[in-house]
Order: structure tokens, then sequence, then C-alpha cells
């Protein structure tokens, strides 16, 4: 009986890695696990969040090209990029003092901000319509995510509360695109990246309270 419940579940959620190789499954699961590592990191506000999602992003650069998920691949390697510029903006100091603490987005970020939206969102459509797969209602919701998450990268590498805000928000569509995808392990993953996310909001708003009331 439990077993007639079981199989099925399981059928639904995972039958679709005995399509893919075990070196595959392998790198997805190195993948998210590095990559709730680095979430975890940044809810922390440790420098780590950078190598860890540097290797997590370049190895779901290879998967997603191999797949053929182009919006999630560019995105990935926007990530892999912004990563190196965060981490080189996080890591000066002046003495023992961070010379880019934790700060709210100022009116020349939100501007910036509202650009790559619209820029992110052109540059992906233009992607998909070069390589002619732009024939899912998946590739209209993959362009809108990766606009989003295209600005919560950038916040982030500038140290501003607010990516918070995106990432929780990307989050919570990519659970589901992600499992119509069948990459389910990556769909668990934006699960708990949306926790993470909302502990990290709260956590980065207390230390930036805390600092300014110093």
């Amino acid at each position: 009986m439990i077993a007639a419940i079981i199989n099925p579940l399981s059928d639904f959620f995972f039958g679709q890695y005995a399509l893919y190789s075990l070196q595959d499954i392998a790198l997805e699961v190195t993948a998210v696990f590095l990559g709730l590592a680095s979430v975890w990191y940044a809810k922390e506000n440790k420098i780590a969040v950078y190598p860890t999602g540097m290797i997590s992003t370049a190895i779901f650069v290879y998967l997603l090209w191999k797949w053929l998920l182009l919006g999630d691949m560019l995105i990935n390697a926007y990530y892999f990029i912004m990563s190196v510029y965060g981490w080189y903006f996080w890591i000066q100091k002046k003495g023992e003092q961070s010379l880019h603490p934790i700060a709210r987005i100022s009116q020349q970020e939100t501007v910036i901000s509202v650009g790559l939206f619209l820029f992110s969102i052109i540059g992906v459509y233009q992607v998909y319509q070069y390589f002619e797969m732009w024939t899912s209602w998946t590739a209209y919701i993959d362009t809108f995510t990766t606009a989003i998450f295209f600005v919560g990268m950038w916040l982030m590498a500038r140290r501003k509360m607010e990516h918070w805000i995106f990432w929780i928000i990307g989050d919570i569509i990519s659970v589901p695109l992600y499992f119509y995808k069948g990459l389910t392990l990556t769909s668990l993953q934006y699960i708990i990246f949306t926790f993470i996310a909302i502990y990290g909001y709260r956590a980065w708003k207390q230390e930036l309270k805390l600092r300014l009331a110093a």
C-alpha cells in the first residue's frame, strides 16, 4: 500500500532524472549545495557568499547550456561576473572598517535598477529570438525572472538591503518554473532560497538599524 503511494510520487518528482547522466545529477547536486551555502553566507553578510556562489553558478552555466535553458544560463553567467565585482566591492576597507557596509538603495541606484531591469528583458528576449526558442509560455516567465535576478544580484554586489526583496519575488516564481522544466532538485533549492531570503532581509534590516543607531 505504502509502495503504491510512494512510487508514483517518486516518479512524479524525480522521474525525469532517469534521462540524465550520473555526472549531470552529481553536478546539479553539487551546484545546489553550494548555491544554498552561498545564500546562507549572504544572509550572514560574509564574504564567502562569493567563492561558493561562483562555483555553483559556473556548474549551472554548463548544465543549463547543455539543456538549452538559455535564459537561466545567461543569468548564471551574469551571477558569476557580478560575483567577481561584488567580491572586490565587499573587501574594500579603511583600517578595520568596511568602505561599503549594508545600506539602503540610493535614488541613483533606483534609476540604474529600472534601466537594468528593462535592459535584461530586452536582452533575454533577443537571445530567445536568435535561437528560435520563443515557443513556450515559460520563455515569458524566464525573461521576467531573469530581469528580477539581474537587478537583485547587482544590488547584492552593492550591498543594498533591498536586494533581498528581488530574491524573494524571483525565488517564489522559480519554484514551479524549475519543477516544470524537470529540475526538481533546483526547484527544491529555490524553496529553501525563499526562506533564507526572508530571514536574510530581516537580518540585514536589523544590522542596518543597529549601525545607524550607533
